[in-house]
């Protein structure tokens, strides 16, 4: 009996890790198509206001069955803070760049993540002296080399403003990984991430009031409702969910890998909506970029 529901689990926490795989997969083809109808302040407070109302119910139902941690308004600030800046970023990034290419480099945010936990925490120490991390470093920074040397238009002013977006965009997301998982260590990710959906909201709504165009949703048609309302719905409330879900049930270490097929999926879906195309030098080095995101991840999965 153990060992069927052990088998159960894992199917489904594999189920779920497939699931936030998917859901993550049509965010970035939503942002991109909404570029065209919303400033990025505008259409970030649509989409993440459109989620914090998915999560509310959820909040209020742990509140009112008294099986909240009221601490976690607090410990929710810093995180929901480098999500606000991390949030404006990536989605800044759709306006300079097509959505394969912004997802393939956003893949450095897992060394920036194995550097912070060095850092912060002592038992990711011992990657410092790990073969597959420093070879994963090595080989995730010529893979960004080369992605982005090669691209045809990569001496564009448009493109390297992209570039650089995409690179504090991972700097960011790090930095909201690292200070969710001390946040969160005790309360619960999905309790957590439903308080920073509230406060995200807040900051986005002010940065929406100073340097949006809110006006502009009052003109345009259903066909920008069904994107802001499907992609917020799907790519962050239930994606995030999933993934949580998932981690529950088989660990981190099996998720994170499993989302380094991410860019591909993007990818093929970017050819088929916005005909975007990467050279074979392009694919040469992506590759060798998620390889070296994978040993990273490997090597703190052996660590523990």
């Amino acid at each position: 009996m153990i060992e069927t529901n052990d088998r159960q689990t894992k199917l489904t926490g594999t189920i779920f890790c497939i699931g936030a795989l998917l859901f993550w997969s049509g965010g970035p083809i939503f942002i991109k198509l909404l570029t065209g109808h919303f400033d990025l302040w505008t259409q970030n407070l649509l989409r993440y206001l459109v989620a914090c109302l998915f999560w509310l119910p959820f909040l209020i139902f742990t509140i009112t069955t008294k099986r909240f941690d009221h601490n976690i308004w607090r410990r929710a600030l810093l995180p929901s803070l480098a999500n606000v800046i991390m949030q404006s970023l990536w989605t800044a990034g759709f306006y300079y760049l097509d959505p394969g290419f912004m997802v393939l480099l956003s893949q450095t945010s897992v060394i920036w993540v194995a550097g912070f936990s060095i850092i912060f925490f002592h038992q990711e120490r011992g990657l410092v002296k790990s073969v597959y991390f420093w070879l994963g470093l090595v080989l995730s920074a010529v893979g960004v080399a080369g992605v982005i040397f090669f691209k045809d238009d990569f001496f564009t002013q448009k493109t390297v403003i992209g570039i650089l977006i995409v690179f504090a965009s991972s700097f960011c997301w790090a930095i909201y990984a690292i200070s969710a998982k001390v946040a969160f260590k005790e309360a619960g990710a999905c309790r957590g991430f439903s308080v920073v959906t509230i406060y995200t909201v807040l900051g986005l709504a002010v940065l929406a009031g100073v340097f949006g165009d809110m006006g502009n949703c009052l003109t345009i048609g259903s066909e920008p409702w069904f994107y802001i309302v499907v992609s917020a719905i799907l790519s962050i409330a239930i994606a995030h969910a999933f993934y949580y879900a998932a981690i529950r049930r088989i660990g981190a270490a099996i998720p994170a890998v499993v989302l380094l097929s991410l860019p591909f999926i993007v990818l093929a879906i970017s050819s088929v909506v916005f005909a975007e195309r990467l050279n074979t030098l392009q694919w040469i080095f992506g590759v060798v970029l998620l390889t070296g995101a994978g040993l990273s991840i490997c090597a703190q999965n052996r660590l523990r």
